[in-house]
């Protein structure tokens, strides 16, 4: 294993072999050891090394997809259509059509998904809107819910 310019290995075992973790200034790396098998002379060259060498490779991270979120808009009995609209073709790029048939959902079943985004987003987009309504003095409101059935909940 490598060591010296600050890189300090330590052999853990993990349920894969040849693993490592190093770390360098305080911030740990995950690495996997490859052996590389040398092969010898016959030459009766004695000071050729025979012993394999070893490499080391940073090993792939595991990444998994983020969850996702639905960001739903709750009808009131003061919000004005039009400025639902409004805000659902501000916040959610939504053409004329698209967001009078989402106000439409809001206004008759109580509320409606004005889209599908990961958590951070969602959570901008209806923030967003709950401050424009504030803004506006209405109180329209939008809330962000996990995606039922999302298998990397």
């Amino acid at each position: 294993m490598p060591e010296g310019n600050g890189l300090q290995c330590l052999n853990l075992q993990f349920a894969e072999k040849n693993r490592f973790l190093c770390t360098t200034m305080g911030k740990f790396e995950n690495y996997r050891l490859t052996l590389n098998q040398v092969s010898g002379h016959s030459d009766g060259d004695d000071d050729y090394n025979h012993e394999g060498g070893a490499a080391v490779q940073e090993a792939p991270p595991e990444l998994k997809k983020p969850a996702k979120y639905q960001v739903v808009m709750h009808n009131d009995d003061y919000t004005p259509m039009e400025f639902v609209v409004y805000a659902l073709e501000t916040f959610f790029s939504m053409n004329r059509e698209q967001a009078t048939q989402v106000m439409l959902t809001v206004h008759t079943k109580g509320k409606a998904v004005c889209g599908t985004y990961t958590r951070d987003i969602a959570e901008t987009k209806a923030a967003q809107v709950n401050q424009c309504a504030k803004d506006n003095e209405h109180p329209l409101l939008c809330e962000i819910e996990a995606v039922e059935g999302d298998e990397d909940n």
